[in-house]
Order: structure tokens, then C-alpha cells, then sequence
């Protein structure tokens, strides 16, 4: 250990081809959203195939606090959520998201159906973070809510007294997760509520898994163009809440494949999956692995890697999965359509052109893209910025390159605490 935290974690690369069918961690993304529809619920919801990270226990520990009895069984990978109808139970409270996007954002309109004075915050660079678009949208909803520093970014201080309803536009240019927010406490409302998107949405298939979500529980929302309603009166029903392996997570092992060679297939996703990212496969198959997704779940065999030229705005978290396979293709990539993740956990962008050029890779970073040339990498530490999906990728440069040490393994806790064991599963036995 070094006095300012963890040492360094080194990659040991490994040969190829790899077989292997990973056990994965449940969907952030799914977990957190079905922990706030369990919480509103008629009767209990049990999620089960939960995440165990940062963001879920950050969650967890908010609801608690909110006066909402959860019961996590951990080592089942399971949680309890005693639905409470709609009610916040508790008449204020201070609560932190450390710096889980979905947490902050989703509590902060939850605790809009309360009575009382909440406050919301985070870690320093949560707080750096903007929502005031999702405060505006609020406010057109008759709350009052703001951010206590007037910067538009947490803490944020919401005088609760019920969701009033009606329309409101909400911005779509930095973060799918303001919509998402707004939809999941609108039935509750006391009256219908209109959303109107403005401008393009970014990671819009997130906003698709919160409605399919919603009316997997009980509730429909009535969709049409850039305009979602949602009538007021309806009610979550409690319930199983099964809870897919995480997509995003599964990006790194689907590319191990690509990487190394041989086949790698993450059961319980498909075609029927919630999860956007599970597009990433077609990222994958236009690099040129083979891709089959069936009953079995996804799959993915390796075969030469080659440059792509894509948007990732609808999938950004997984342009970082990209961005470590591109020094290995035998052409060029360009990664587009990821400007709106300069303000996520760091500034990804330039985050990943920085690493990759310590690395010895050719990449030029533009505002909104990134050009990544075919490399040779050397070693060298790589500086993760307490984000977890820096960690994660660039360890697969590590699969195929001796050297690579991962600066602040402990941040992959936040989605994915035991990543680096996971990733060395694949090891083939030699």
C-alpha cells in the first residue's frame, strides 16, 4: 500500500484464444431504477441479481435514511424493498450519492413526492456534475427545488410539498438520466405529466429501458416523437424484479475475445435485454468478431481486429471498450458522437486520448470524437481518475501488452468490485 492509497495493480497479459463464460454483476442501471419503482410500489419488490457497488449501496442507504425498510441479502445477490405506495416517509432528510449519477439524479425527483426539506449531494466531483436541467424540470412541475450553490450542480435542496404535474421540457444533451428521473416519479403526480425532450438525447436507450421498466410494474407511458406522457393515478406494483447481468460490464469480456482470439458468451443477455449497450456487440461485429446472441445468451469469437467508424452517443460508456481494442485493429477508428461524456465521472474524452498517447498510441482528440491509429503500446502506468471505466478498459491493452499498471484499482468498486479476479478467470489453464 503507498501512503495516498492502493499501489498500482499490473496486467499480466495472456495468450490466446480464451474460452470462457463469465458470471457477471447485475445492471446498474437496472438496479437503481427498480429500487426506486420498488420503493413507490403497492407491496414488497424483490430485485434479484442486484448489483453489490457503490452506486446501489449509496441508494440503498438514501432510501434507509427516507424511513424505507430494505432488506439486502447480499451473498444472494438479492433485496427487499417494502413498497410504500407513493409515500416518502420521512419529513426531511440529508442524503448522499457519492458520485453515482443515477443516485443523485433519481433521488433528487423522488424525494419531490415528499413533504419536507431534502438535500441531496455528492463527492467533489459529483459536485461538479450538472443537473440543473433536471432542477428546471422539476420546477415547471411545481417543486421547488435548487442547487444550494446556484452553479446548477449538487447539492442540491428540494422544498418538498408533492409533485404538482403537468408539462415540462427537458433537456436531452447531457444526460439521458434527467428524463429517466422525471419518469419514474411521474405517476404520482397529481396530475398528468407531459415531457417534451429538447434537442438530441443522449443515451436514449436508457431512457427506453426506464419506460419498458415502468410498464413492466404497472405503469405505461404514451410515447410520440420527442413527447412522453404519463397519466397521473397509476401505481407500481411490487413483485419479482429480476435484474439482468450488467451490459456495460459485459463489453470488457466480449472484447477480451475480440482481443485474444477464441469465444466468450455472457448468458441472460440477448435480444429481449432492456440494456442498450448490448449494441456494443454490433460495435464488435463491425471490428470484425462474429457475434450470436440466442437463447444461450451473447457471444462473441474473436477473428482479426479492424478499424470502425461509429457513434457512440446512444452507448457512450462503451466507447472506452472501444477506444482499448482500436491500437490492435489493422485500421483506423474513429469513435464519434462522445462530447456529453466530458462531464461523467472525468473528462472521458480527453482522459482516454491522454492514457492512450502515455501508452505510445497515435489518437487525436477532436470536441466531440476521438481518431485512434493502429499502435504498437508499450507499458506504462495508466492514470484511471477514480473512474471505473477507465480501469476496466484500458486493463484489456494489459491482456495483449506486458506492463500496464492500473492506477486506483479500488475505483472499479463502484459497478464492478471484483472486475480484476473476474478478468483473470479467463486466464486459459496452462
Amino acid at each position: 500500500m503507498s501512503p495516498s492509497g492502493p499501489a498500482p495493480l499490473e496486467i499480466r497479459p495472456m495468450r490466446g484464444p480464451i474460452r470462457a463464460t463469465p458470471s457477471l454483476p447485475g445492471s446498474k442501471s437496472l438496479t437503481n431504477r427498480a429500487l426506486v419503482i420498488a420503493a413507490l410500489a403497492d407491496g414488497d419488490g424483490v430485485l434479484r441479481g442486484a448489483l453489490d457497488g457503490d452506486d446501489t449501496r449509496h441508494m440503498v442507504a438514501a432510501l434507509e435514511r427516507l424511513g424505507f425498510a430494505v432488506d439486502w441479502d447480499r451473498g444472494a445477490a438479492t433485496i427487499r424493498v417494502a413498497g410504500r405506495a407513493g409515500v416518502i416517509p420521512s419529513r426531511g432528510a440529508e442524503l448522499f450519492g457519492g458520485n453515482a449519477g443515477t443516485t443523485v439524479r433519481f433521488l433528487t425527483s423522488l424525494v419531490a413526492l415528499g413533504h419536507g426539506r431534502f438535500t441531496i449531494d455528492g463527492d467533489p466531483r459529483m459536485r461538479e456534475r450538472p443537473i440543473q436541467d433536471l432542477l428546471d424540470g422539476l420546477v415547471a412541475l411545481g417543486v421547488a427545488a435548487r442547487s444550494a450553490r446556484g452553479n446548477g450542480c449538487p447539492p442540491v435542496v428540494v422544498e418538498a410539498a408533492g409533485l404538482a404535474g403537468g408539462e415540462a421540457r427537458i433537456a436531452g444533451e447531457t444526460s439521458s438520466q434527467f428524463t429517466s428521473s422525471l419518469l419514474l416519479v411521474a405517476p404520482y403526480a397529481a396530475r398528468d405529466v407531459r415531457l417534451t425532450v429538447t434537442g438530441d438525447l443522449v443515451g436514449a436507450p436508457f431512457v427506453d429501458m426506464t419506460l419498458a421498466l415502468m410498464e413492466r410494474h404497472g405503469v405505461r407511458a404514451v410515447r410520440s416523437g420527442n413527447e412522453i406522457r404519463v397519466a397521473c393515478g397509476q401505481r407500481y406494483r411490487g413483485g419479482e424484479m429480476p435484474i439482468e447481468p450488467d451490459a456495460t460490464a459485459a463489453s470488457y469480456f466480449l472484447a477480451a475475445a475480440a482481443l485474444l482470439g477464441g469465444a466468450v458468451t455472457v448468458p441472460g443477455l440477448g435480444p429481449g435485454s432492456l440494456q442498450g449497450d448490448v449494441a456494443f456487440a454490433e460495435v464488435l461485429a463491425e471490428m470484425g468478431a462474429e457475434v450470436r446472441s440466442g437463447a444461450t445468451g451473447l457471444t462473441v469469437v474473436g477473428r482479426t481486429l479492424r478499424g470502425a467508424d461509429r457513434d457512440f452517443r446512444a452507448i457512450s460508456d462503451t466507447f472506452l471498450t472501444a477506444a482499448a481494442l482500436a491500437p490492435f485493429a489493422s485500421s483506423p477508428t474513429r469513435i464519434r458522437g462522445i462530447g456529453h461524456t466530458r462531464r461523467q465521472e472525468t473528462d472521458r474524452v480527453s482522459a482516454v486520448a491522454r492514457e492512450l498517447s502515455r501508452l505510445g498510441v497515435r489518437v487525436e482528440e477532436g470536441s466531440d470524437e476521438l481518431r485512434i491509429e493502429p499502435s504498437l503500446p508499450h507499458g506504462g502506468e495508466v492514470e484511471t481518475y477514480g473512474d471505473h471505466r477507465m480501469a476496466m478498459s484500458f486493463a484489456l491493452i494489459g491482456l495483449r501488452v506486458a506492463g500496464i499498471r492500473i492506477r486506483d484499482p479500488r475505483c472499479v468498486e463502484k459497478t464492478f468490485p471484483d472486475f480484476f479476479r473476474r478478468l483473470e478467470s479467463l486466464r486459459p489453464t496452462e
